[in-house]
């Protein structure tokens, strides 16, 4: 539900409905728009009860039921895009496209650092790679764990980029939190509701990547699992789904850019890597997300890509990436956006 106070309703008004509200039990959200101050109310409890409760507070100018069931991650209680801030001076949501690029699986410092030099030099700002890889094979190469942390760290502080990595135990969340700026949810776990409760209780960005079969409703719901916990700073990933199609390791959604920055006010990434499972397609796949509106992208890149530990298939070499960033510099402007 939202509260919408009146024009002429003075500070204690606000303050004596705010009050009343958390007496009974709901959580408030105000928002202060150009004309309104506006209360969201989020809880379970008996909105009766509320409704009735407010009915003699003369502050009040309206009460608007929400029908959405993502009440935060929605555009009800936020109607501008959410702009957030990485680390100072990288932001996402806002006239600049975010490239997070980098190698699925740290392997090594040394190509770690010959890839972060590279994507920075092509315009890149986050240095993606992951140190803990739970794999479909229990056999399959499972990552450095807080040793591949270190390397993230040390050669993001040399580079001055931003770190992304994954995090996929809620026992590794403040380990993890320790060396990166951006916790990344696998989509495998985008329904581990004890994980997204643990990053929603940082104040890290969290990139959350959307599930191998869900709706858009199903992503929105666990993106407001994070919110309710109150860190609102949650990045929306669209990395393909599962359909019928074999072609591809699966379906890229790029129509997803429109749905969710329709239905939510949250930034939205695009994965090409994932979403099409092979290095000749990422840079279409790529384009046509800057183009229908992508706030960002997340792209594997590799020193060689025939010697990767995790996903070389998928993975650009250094000079396919630089070549990809020019192109895609040149199409942001063409939407009014740049990179």
């Amino acid at each position: 539900m939202i509260i919408v106070m009146r024009d002429d309703a003075s500070q204690e008004e606000i303050k004596q409905v705010l009050a009343r509200v958390e007496e009974l039990g709901f959580t408030t959200h105000p928002s202060r728009g150009a004309k309104k101050m506006i209360i969201g109310v989020i809880g379970d409890l008996n909105r009766e009860e509320l409704v009735e409760s407010l009915g003699a507070y003369p502050g009040i100018e309206k009460l608007v039921p929400i029908l959405e069931p993502y009440k935060l991650a929605g555009r009800t209680f936020e109607e501008d895009r959410s702009i957030i801030e990485i680390k100072d001076g990288v932001c996402i949501g806002g006239k600049e496209i975010l490239v997070m690029a980098g190698p699925c699986a740290v392997e090594s410092e040394e190509q770690i650092r010959l890839t972060a030099e590279s994507i920075k030099a092509a315009g890149a700002t986050v240095l993606r790679g992951g140190a803990f890889k739970p794999r479909t094979s229990p056999y399959s190469f499972q990552g450095l764990e807080e040793e591949g942390l270190k390397i993230l760290r040390r050669v993001a502080n040399d580079t001055g980029l931003a770190v992304i990595t994954e995090v996929v135990d809620p026992r590794d969340v403040e380990l993890v939190g320790n060396y990166t700026d951006i916790y990344q949810i696998g989509a495998r776990n985008m329904q581990n509701f004890f994980l997204l409760r643990e990053v929603g209780k940082t104040n890290k960005p969290v990139l959350l990547k959307r599930g191998l079969s869900a709706t858009y409703n199903e992503f929105l719901m666990a993106a407001e699992y994070i919110m309710a916990e109150g860190n609102y700073n949650v990045i929306l990933c669209e990395r393909g789904i599962r359909t019928f199609e074999t072609y591809t390791r699966n379906t890229l959604d790029l129509v997803s850019i429109p749905v969710l920055r329709k239905l939510s006010h949250l930034p939205v990434v695009i994965d090409p890597s994932h979403g099409t499972g092979h290095w000749d397609l990422v840079a279409p796949a790529a384009r046509g997300a800057v183009a229908m509106g992508a706030d960002g992208l997340i792209i594997e890149v590799h020193p060689d890509p025939t010697k990767a530990m995790s996903d070389g298939q998928q993975s650009l070499k250094f000079e396919k990436f630089a070549s990809l960033m020019e192109e895609l510099k040149k199409l942001a402007q063409a939407v009014e956006r740049e990179i």
